[in-house]
């Protein structure tokens, strides 16, 4: 289990493959001190870390036409087949964090009483963010670089092209 916040930052568990995407959930949680009390996701992702499949923790209602997947009712087994397989576990659903796991070994007929960490390394990241850390990862494009403020500015609206008088406030009101 990897963080894109701390490179420093592995660990290495086993779990048994009967064991439920919800007692692997907690696992995680618990191994970290992370609270209980937050939305978490599995994310089953291709060779590239694309999204795929999700297992949630409660029905988010989805429609009939997609198959869902709930933690408490999917076992690791069902869809957890072969060596390499990515998962994307999140632990902070409004700011999108979370942990990128790689299967490292399927072991038919080896029974595990609980799950164990095997390897910790490195301190891992807060389970929540602060408002401020957020609201400055919002504020920055996925290029890394600040906002253009030019790109916002008034001196780039030339006011001769706004009409004013073609503007009523009850063509707004007509709209809903």
């Amino acid at each position: 289990m990897l963080s894109d916040e701390n490179d420093f930052f592995k660990r290495e568990l086993q779990i048994d493959s009967e064991a439920t995407f919800l007692e692997l959930n907690d696992f995680i949680l618990d191994s970290l001190g992370y609270a209980r009390d937050e939305l978490t996701t599995f994310h089953l992702c291709d060779e590239e870390w694309q999204k795929e499949l999700e297992i949630t923790m409660m029905d988010m209602g989805a429609s009939s036409d997609e198959d869902s997947y709930l933690m408490a009712d999917t076992h690791l087994e069902d869809l957890l087949d072969h060596k390499g397989q990515h998962l994307f576990f999140v632990f902070d659903m409004l700011s999108e964090r979370g942990f990128f796991i790689e299967l490292a070994e399927l072991i038919p007929g080896k029974s595990l009483d609980k799950p164990v960490v095997t390897k910790a390394e490195g301190k891992a990241p807060k389970q929540l963010e602060s408002i401020e850390v957020a609201a400055s990862r919002l504020a920055t494009p996925a290029t890394g670089e600040p906002w253009d403020d030019e790109l916002f500015s008034d001196e780039s609206v030339d006011e001769g092209d706004i009409d004013l008088e073609g503007f009523d406030i009850a063509d707004a009101e007509s709209l809903y």
